[in-house]
């Protein structure tokens, strides 16, 4: 009998975590889903599988907080869960000039975007080798191909999880494993209200949906797809990345991810606390 799936998606509770959810009960696998609210996880449990039956397992956790890394595999390991694809969704934003921002919600940040990427990876990567087959989604960001002034920690730590994903992918080439970075870029998720950029160009123009972005992300991983761009502008703004002086890249960086007050149009929205940025 052909043993069901399992897709681990980290950051569920909203945004695109809880868009790429949908997207993988309706293909049949069983879930395990993290998020920082449980009540939040449990509703979505209980939605999905009314609505396609699948089996859920719900872990509240705050993956920004050092040592849940590794926790999380430990309650993995005592679920006896074998993970065939890992999706790391759970992540945050934190607008505003790099002077401003909170060093301890900068920590937080660099964290979970950075270092429970890698554990995760680490940890869940070889299994998924020994079986001969295995698909890992790192959410990366548009982020990841520029410099981002008044987003610049964020950027950089999106930088990192594309050039992982990419070094991870060719380390697996031939194994049956595949690694991809999903690049969305503004997207109607809480990260712009948290993050203190709702008042930017970058979320004034273009915004895609949550499921538009889970519906490219997941076409992609499945076909083995190193790096998905969803949608034509965040395209555009890789190219622009590859042939444009970078000093003019970070200029236009800058100016789009403007907070309107340094622009002079009006007062910033504070930087909040970490919000899932899918």
């Amino acid at each position: 009998m052909k043993r069901t799936k399992t897709a681990l998606i980290t950051g569920a509770t909203g945004g695109i975590g809880q868009a790429l959810c949908s997207r993988f009960a309706r293909q049949g696998y069983r879930l395990i889903i993290t998020g920082r609210n449980p009540a939040r996880l449990n509703r979505l449990a209980q939605r999905l599988c009314s609505a396609y039956g699948t089996e859920i397992r719900c872990i509240g956790m705050d993956l920004s907080v050092k040592g849940t890394a590794r926790e999380l595999c430990a309650r993995l390991d005592q679920m006896g869960a074998v993970v065939d694809v890992l999706v790391n969704n759970a992540g945050f934003g934190l607008g505003g000039p790099f002077v401003e921002n909170q060093p301890e919600v900068q920590q937080q940040m660099l964290y979970v975007n950075i270092h429970t990427v890698t554990e995760l990876c680490r940890r869940l990567l070889p299994g998924m080798m020994e079986r001969g087959w295995g698909r890992i989604l790192n959410v990366a960001s548009t982020g990841s191909f520029v410099p981002g002034p008044y987003n610049g920690v964020y950027c950089a730590s999106k930088a990192y999880v594309l050039s992982l994903s990419r070094a991870l992918a060719e380390e697996c080439r031939g194994t049956g494993v595949t690694v991809t970075a999903l690049c969305p870029g503004a997207t109607h998720t809480g990260f712009a209200s948290r993050a203190g950029m709702e008042s930017t160009l970058l979320f004034r123009a273009g915004v895609m949906t949550p499921a538009q972005v889970a519906a490219q992300g997941y076409q992609g991983l499945m076909k083995g797809r190193t790096v998905v761009i969803p949608g034509w502008q965040n395209q555009a703004v890789y190219l622009l990345s590859r042939i444009a002086p970078q000093r003019l890249v970070a200029h236009i960086s800058g100016v789009i991810q403007m907070p309107r007050q340094e622009q002079g149009a009006g007062p910033c929205p504070a930087s909040g606390e970490p919000e899932p940025h899918q």
